[in-house]
């Protein structure tokens, strides 16, 4: 039986090699899951028994549970978020399907900056719009003087976010406002701002985009913030328009987010995670202060990730992928996240033993 072209042009072979070529490894140093190594708070985890006892485990209206959706809103609201509608989503991976497939038509052009989270580029492939690449080496971030010479009459959507996987690399208050100024200028542009690591950037007040900016779809959820990846809840805030021809292809597709877990997060939404970011931030610290003698990268700002440059004596960040697995270290290449193969992503979501083992074990490769 024949694929569809478009799934059959989509590619995750990066990460998929990584993990078969670690198949021989006993116990490997893992720098490459992008999921946080904390346990779910325990209130969370009870307010969901509870919710699936009591009976709350059918669909759900297609945008979301009511008092979730309260809950987002006003969050959003008191954080001076710009937006007429929201739908609860089957994570943020769900509102990126979602609000690609409602704004893009074949053959659009798609702004986004490199490098990038895998599935930006993925979904431009399957949905047929052209994705224009912003380098951003070597500082990794989308500012205002990188991005303007690629903005056009013909570019639908920009992509942006902040702090960013895989860099860990975050735009300052200035910065964010340089950039708005510029898409000021292009009024008939979507912005799509991907804010999934917001509760993981290390400084203590986050600036939303669309606090700032018009005619923004802000994607955001529970998996990074409060280690639910598998529960699958995240919503999306944005123009009405747009919104409403999003929850339509949901009805379609996801139906909805699990049921019990939005009701879950009503109490997530109202528990302090700033005890984890705290823990991050240090082991982000810990991973700069060891690997920048010999590694040129820069600092993470936020999530839980870091982009080094692999060191000149190897031709690609495959080679020296391989290199690192034969040291019993798991990293991902940078070709899996750009048009580019010289750095590496690592996630630091791990112990400080196993940041301070494996970073050892990278040195000996410089």
């Amino acid at each position: 039986m024949n694929i569809s072209d478009r799934v059959e042009a989509l590619d995750l072979s990066g990460i998929r090699k990584v993990f078969d070529l670690a198949q021989k490894l006993e116990n490997p140093i893992n720098f490459s899951i992008g999921q946080p190594d904390f346990d779910v708070p325990t209130n969370i985890l009870k307010s969901a028994e509870e919710a699936m006892r009591s009976g709350l485990n059918s669909y759900t209206p297609t945008q979301g549970r009511s008092d979730l959706l309260t809950e987002v809103q006003n969050d959003a609201k008191n954080r001076g978020l710009q937006f007429e509608d929201t739908i609860i989503t089957s994570g943020v991976s769900g509102g990126l399907l979602l609000s690609f497939s409602a704004l893009l038509n074949p053959g659009d052009e798609v702004v986004l900056a490199d490098p990038y989270f895998l599935m930006y580029k993925q979904l431009c492939t399957y949905l047929g719009a052209v994705p224009k690449y912003v380098s951003t080496y070597p500082s990794l971030k989308l500012t205002a003087e990188t991005l303007e010479p690629h903005l056009s009459e013909k570019t639908k959507l920009v992509l942006f976010n902040s702090p960013g996987n895989p860099t860990g690399v975050g735009l300052t208050i200035d910065e964010m406002k340089d950039l708005c100024s510029l898409l000021k200028k292009y009024p008939n542009i979507t912005v799509i701002s991907d804010e999934i690591y917001r509760l993981f950037h290390y400084e203590d007040t986050f600036t939303s985009l669309s606090s700032l900016l018009e005619n923004v779809i802000t994607l955001d959820g529970f998996s990074k913030s409060h280690s639910l990846t598998g529960w699958r809840v995240g919503w999306a805030n944005g123009p009405k328009h747009i919104l409403q021809q999003m929850a339509k292809l949901q009805q379609f597709t996801f139906v909805c987010a699990p049921s019990f877990a939005q009701k879950a997060c009503v109490e997530a939404i109202h528990t302090d995670m700033s005890e984890f970011r705290n823990a991050y931030k240090k082991k982000s610290e810990l991973l700069y202060e060891l690997l920048s003698p010999k590694f040129e990268l820069e600092a993470s700002s936020g999530t839980f990730y870091s982009f080094p440059k692999v060191p000149e004596k190897y031709s690609s960040a495959d080679e020296f992928v391989e290199a690192a697995l034969d040291k019993n270290v798991m990293v991902i290449p940078g070709s899996v996240f750009s048009e580019q193969n010289t750095h590496f992503r690592i996630s630091f979501a791990c112990s400080d033993d196993k940041i301070q083992e494996g970073c050892e074990l990278l040195l000996q490769l410089v």
